[in-house]
């Protein structure tokens, strides 16, 4: 197996756990997947490794401003404010720490529902953590379709090559 076929593979490699990475809070996806792509164009170094890590970050950018954008402006139109928000992900952050794995995603639940609960009552605390919800499920969805076309402009890329 020669020197570019191993690098191609560990980039391949490196791209899928970047993709894990998008679903499973504990990795930097974008990062992961970008940062695997430079690799890849450092090591083949020709203008289409160039023009196609320049593809993927254009890619992995505009999924980057999509995914914090769209969910916010959802959130807006429903009525949860942003430090219904912040509240969420400072406990995820707790959350995280305290209790493995699934701590992030209990931590946000339970901050986006407390500072909801506080803010407008019990009635109205779970819609607005549904809406949340939602919205961080579509950020995730919109970071991943972006992770998914960087992955394919690669493999396109890599057969140009």
């Amino acid at each position: 197996m020669s020197t570019l076929a191993v690098v191609e593979t560990l980039v391949a490699l490196a791209i899928l756990v970047g993709l894990v990475g998008v679903v499973v809070p504990l990795l930097p996806g974008s990062l992961l997947v970008g940062g695997a792509v430079l690799v890849w164009a450092l090591y083949v170094g020709t203008s289409a490794a160039w023009v196609t890590f320049a593809v993927v970050v254009t890619l992995l950018m505009v999924g980057q401003v999509a995914m914090y954008l769209v969910p916010g402006r959802r959130l807006q139109a429903a009525g949860v404010p942003g430090r219904t928000l912040a509240a969420g992900a400072a406990l995820g952050v707790v959350g995280f720490f305290v209790i493995p794995v699934v701590g992030l995603f209990v931590g946000f639940v339970g901050g986006v529902y407390l500072s909801e609960l506080a803010r407008v009552g019990s009635r109205e605390a779970w819609p607005a953590t549904v809406h949340a919800l939602k919205a961080a499920g579509l950020s995730i969805m919109i970071e991943l379709t972006a992770c998914l076309l960087a992955g394919s402009a690669w493999v396109v890329g890599v057969v140009l090559r």
